[in-house]
């Protein structure tokens, strides 16, 4: 199996409010021993791990409006699942909208990493994953996801979520032992 070109792992919403709180998702939760295989074995790898949360203004942020209160700064809710273990060489991007490119300072910390390949990690492979995958696609990166540290709401939104990526930016998805084995 190939390696992948310098890599480093994307970790979207995986935070409390997405897997235990306001926005619970139950599969949310099923990707959590996944999620940590990898960062761990990326970690030990010398591969980035960059945590692209949800970090909204409360009264303020679109998002809020369709999405309800969710993520706000300062609140427990906006931090990291505690099973994820942010370590001290990991970096954290908070954004305020789906995409974790915009208005943040998550290209510039790619390019000065010297990434190349970004492997997608985290909630929702149709919503926030896609849009940080469309935008990290638009700059020139190349976008892999990650099968079984992934989902959605729904299997559905998870599937058609998945194949969107596919077609649109040749995302392929792998499995954790394929990925560990690429890094």
């Amino acid at each position: 199996m190939e390696r992948l070109n310098r890599p480093a792992i994307l970790v979207v919403d995986m935070l409390n409010d997405f897997v235990y709180g306001a926005l619970t998702c139950d599969r949310g939760k099923a990707i959590v021993p996944a999620t940590k295989e990898l960062l761990e074995a990326a970690r030990k790898r010398g591969v980035p791990v960059i945590f692209c949360n949800d970090a909204h203004l409360k009264g303020i942020d679109r998002e809020l409006k369709l999405w309800g209160d969710h993520a706000i700064v300062g609140t427990e809710g906006a931090k990291v699942i505690p099973e994820l273990n942010v370590s001290e060489g990991d970096y954290v991007i908070p954004k305020r909208r789906y995409s974790g490119f915009f208005q943040t300072d998550l290209d510039i910390t790619l390019k000065e990493l010297g990434v190349q390949t970004v492997v997608m990690t985290g909630l929702h492979t149709h919503m926030c994953v896609r849009h940080t995958s469309a935008d990290a696609y638009s700059l020139g990166y190349d976008v892999v996801v990650a099968k079984e540290a992934t989902d959605s709401f729904t299997e559905e939104d998870y599937i058609s979520g998945l194949a969107y990526l596919k077609t649109c930016y040749g995302a392929d998805a792998y499995t954790n032992e394929e990925l560990i084995e690429m890094l």
